[in-house]
């Protein structure tokens, strides 16, 4: 294992499965609440977003401590996947167009990694304006990002399916980005609440399974050419 492999391979798989556990952890200790309703016993999937994970008080009054250690401990650990994008241009030199949009795409994703340690330093209930500002605006620097990934990997040797991959992290943060900005506000009513909570989640589960899915790419290029 070089030090390639490490960083696009290894370490994206650990931070992406690190998440995950933390996630279910955090949501096992997670004492209850939401929006709209302050009694609700532990955490719902459908009507808790995943920040509310991270918060230090619930809506329901009581002290989060553990469940935001391991969520805001997790995602703040996305900085070290905008790290390992940086090791991503080396394995499409053989074109020069794929080269250079792939060092676009990696400064464009780091930055959006950025944003996410953003979000994990920034609670919702302590500082809500700069969290949402975080929130909102790493997910718009990944589609710059995506962009020029997609293009990356088409004029690269990889398969085509990683291209694939990368057309539906792109397209499917647009869409989010753009619900994000015409959605009906959760704190209205409960309806709005649970679907906000599902988009949110499901672009978390495509961006996760796509991630995983792109480090078997880096690792066949690592091999393929040697490095």
């Amino acid at each position: 294992m070089n030090v390639t492999q490490f960083w696009t391979v290894y370490v994206i798989r650990f931070v992406a499965v690190f998440f995950i556990t933390s996630v279910l952890v955090a949501a096992y200790f997670f004492p209850g609440g939401n929006i709209h309703d302050y009694n609700q016993q532990g955490y719902s999937f459908t009507h808790n977003f995943l920040s509310e994970l991270g918060g230090y008080v619930t809506f329901s009054g009581e002290v989060n401590s553990i469940s935001s250690f391991f969520f805001n401990f997790a995602l703040f650990s996305f900085l070290l996947v905008g790290i390992s994008s940086f090791y991503i241009p080396g394995l499409f030199r053989e074109n020069k167009t794929s080269f250079v949009c792939s060092i676009i795409a990696s400064i464009l994703f780091f930055i959006g990694m950025l944003f996410f340690a953003g979000v994990a330093l920034t609670p919702h209930d302590l500082y809500r304006d700069e969290h949402v500002f975080f929130a909102l605006n790493a997910f718009r620097w990944l589609i710059p990002a995506s962009f020029f990934f997609v293009i990356a990997f088409f004029l690269s040797d990889a398969h085509n399916r990683y291209t694939v991959i990368n057309i539906i992290f792109l397209v499917s943060t647009v869409f989010y980005v753009v619900y994000q900005l015409y959605s009906g506000d959760p704190r209205v009513n409960e309806a709005y609440l649970v679907e906000n909570v599902i988009m949110q989640k499901s672009i978390v589960i495509i961006h996760i399974i796509s991630i995983i899915s792109l480090t078997f790419c880096f690792d066949s290029q690592i091999k393929k050419k040697n490095l």
